[in-house]
């Protein structure tokens, strides 16, 4: 039974806040009905909801049907005691937190905090320290609502970026399939020669390019383009690109120049990329720019110009198995204006073949971080020489892969091998 004093203490207490105590529930569980009638009227009086239990079976069953914000416990109690019953208090499904405070006399409170007791009230109970204990909880209460909300807050947010990137993610596929149709055939036949397409993006859509076109009956031309940076910028800078390359529309393509007569004549592979360097600067002006590696081949005589802009240096795979490194450097195009790029010649015989590849393939690295390099695509090449060229750009990539370590390429990797046939 409580103490008369604490009884006469607690009716002198003047109620909580009403503001910090409505709404939450407090369960006073106790065996003594006296001691839950006196608890239950003076929280009542401070402004609380009050439920009631004689026993931890009785109040378990009641938090399992009704929410229940604070606990108010013997510990010492007829079948299970209060520290048993926190145990099973704390072990009941719930979103959200309930406190719990433990009426004991006992000096020991260690097995109550590991039950899960955030709180202790010693008796003969003290009005003044009971209701500062259940302000304490109040507090923690409030922040735990709090905290809840806003992982609401956080969940509904984080659902609404999944359905944005879902949505995204669509988009992306979409563009990665319209991509794919600037390379829509992977080999193409030139009579005397043909060209041999690859590209794979490190991400859904990808800055590189390749491609092959006629330029007139004894010549064709194949390039190797990379455009800074990844994602849908550098998608939309080459699928501007591939129309300024493209062998089905004369009146755009790059490679051939009006003249004030009407006549038209094709640019050599420096024209072309002064030509581009000039556009980028002047007329599409973004912060991108991009190499490339541009080449004219003579079918008749095998005779090759290329040029060479900020690429790395193509390879010359020749038919006795030697492998030979070609260009002059130069510049990326869409930096300096008035770039100057320079030709290179050389000449293909029957069984040559000529590969224009991007950086991707060159500077993939190793586990150790160290890049393939050019020695490196030599030994790789000359390795996998007897295959065709279509086979043998496949093999490539497992060959990168096993070089990284893993097939996911940290960027574009494509290019293009010329055949020679003479």
């Amino acid at each position: 039974m409580m103490p008369v004093g604490g009884l006469e203490a607690m009716m002198e207490v003047a109620p909580l806040d009403g503001k910090s105590a409505l709404g939450v529930r407090v369960l006073v569980v106790d065996d003594s009905r006296a001691q839950r009638h006196i608890l239950s009227m003076y929280l009542r009086r401070w402004g609380y909801e009050v439920l009631e239990a004689a026993s931890a079976e009785e109040a378990l069953a009641l938090c399992a049907s009704v929410r229940v914000g604070v606990v108010i416990s013997d510990w010492m109690m007829p079948g299970m005691t209060g520290v048993e019953f926190c145990k099973e208090f704390r072990n009941l499904p719930r979103e959200d937190y309930g406190y719990f405070i433990l009426l004991t006399s006992k000096s020991e409170i260690a097995d109550g905090l590991e039950a899960g007791a955030d709180d202790f009230v010693p008796k003969p109970v003290s009005s003044d320290e009971l209701r500062a204990r259940l302000r304490a909880g109040l507090r923690i209460l409030s922040m735990q609502d709090q905290l809840v909300d806003k992982n609401r807050l956080i969940a509904a947010n984080m659902e609404e970026l999944q359905k944005l990137y879902d949505s995204l993610d669509r988009d992306l596929m979409e563009a990665r399939k319209l991509q794919q149709t600037l390379v829509r055939e992977r080999q193409r036949e030139f009579g005397q020669a043909a060209a041999s397409l690859m590209i794979r993006s490190s991400g859904h859509v990808g800055g590189d390019l390749v491609g092959a076109f006629q330029i007139d009956d004894q010549r064709i031309a194949v390039y190797s383009v990379d455009v800074s940076g990844h994602g849908v910028a550098s998608a939309m800078m080459t699928a501007r690109l591939a129309g300024y390359l493209s062998g089905s529309s004369a009146d755009q393509n790059l490679a051939f120049q009006l003249l004030s007569d009407g006549q038209r004549i094709v640019r050599s592979p420096a024209a072309i990329a002064s030509e581009f360097n000039r556009l980028m600067l002047e007329e599409i002006q973004v912060e991108q720019y991009f190499t490339m590696a541009f080449a004219v081949m003579d079918l008749p005589s095998g005779n090759v110009v290329l040029t060479q802009a900020g690429h790395p240096h193509p390879m010359v795979m020749r038919a006795d198995g030697s492998i030979e490194r070609v260009g002059e450097g130069g510049l990326p195009i869409g930096l300096i204006p008035g770039a100057e790029f320079e030709d290179c010649s050389l000449t293909l015989r029957p069984g040559d073949r000529l590969f224009l590849m991007s950086d991707g393939i060159t500077e993939c690295p190793g586990p150790a971080g160290l890049d393939l390099g050019e020695e490196g695509l030599a030994q790789i090449l000359t390795r996998l020489a007897d295959l065709d060229s279509t086979a043998l750009l496949e093999a490539l990539i497992w060959d990168l892969a096993e070089h990284a370590g893993h097939d996911h390429f940290a960027d574009d990797v494509s290019g293009v091998m010329l055949d020679y046939r003479g």
